[in-house]
């Protein structure tokens, strides 16, 4: 009696129906630390992506276990301006070199006052859960193309980044697509970093 009215626990737990709510996600990394004091010298503006995603709206979905579904939305619902932000962000606490960049996001149109202006697209970004009997695959992937826009010399460097992770849970939450989602855009930041540097007060390939 003890193992079936565990099994039932389990299941219930693990696979209630899903009632077609939208749960939000945020791209901000949890091991992002703060920035360093000091900040590089060079200027840096970034514009927020344009979303190229063949399916618009929606990240994607969790699909439970004994039926519906609960849809995934980046917070604020632009997922451009959100790719932005993490970028944003993850520059201004270690960009190149692990250093601190002087980092503003701006909207397009608007005059910056910076050596390197970037922009981008975003061709994909999605997060998919599927329930099943005693634990939920999770999948992510996100597919960015990174423009650098040198204001010294009307340079350009661009770079697509793309990438996917899947994970299974046991015990599911919501923090877990939080967490893996966030971690697929900021392997693509990676990337782009470790393809790059500056020089000069421009960013340049690495190679």
């Amino acid at each position: 009696m003890v193992r079936v009215g565990l099994l039932g626990a389990l299941l219930v737990t693990g696979g209630c129906a899903g009632k077609g709510e939208t749960r939000f996600l945020t791209l901000q990394s949890a091991a992002q630390g703060a920035g360093a004091s000091a900040q590089e010298p060079v200027k840096i503006a970034i514009v927020p992506f344009d979303d190229r995603r063949t399916e618009k709206g929606l990240l994607g979905q969790r699909t439970h276990l004994w039926g519906g579904v609960t849809y995934f939305q980046v917070t604020g619902e632009r997922p451009g301006e959100a790719v932005a932000q993490a970028l944003a962000n993850r520059l201004k606490t270690r960009g190149w070199r692990d250093r601190a960049w002087t980092v503003q996001v701006v909207q397009p149109g608007v005059a910056a006052d910076a050596d390197v202006l970037i922009s981008g697209q975003v061709q994909e970004l999605s997060a998919q859960a599927k329930s099943r009997a005693f634990s939920t695959v999770i999948t992510t992937a996100s597919k960015l193309t990174i423009q650098a826009r040198n204001q010294g010399d009307a340079s350009t460097t661009t770079r697509m980044v793309e990438g996917g992770q899947s994970r299974t849970v046991f015990w599911f939450t919501e923090e877990d697509v939080q967490e893996l989602l966030a971690s697929t855009v900021q392997d693509g930041i990676t990337r782009f970093l470790s393809d790059t540097t500056i020089e000069q007060r421009a960013l340049r390939p690495a190679h």
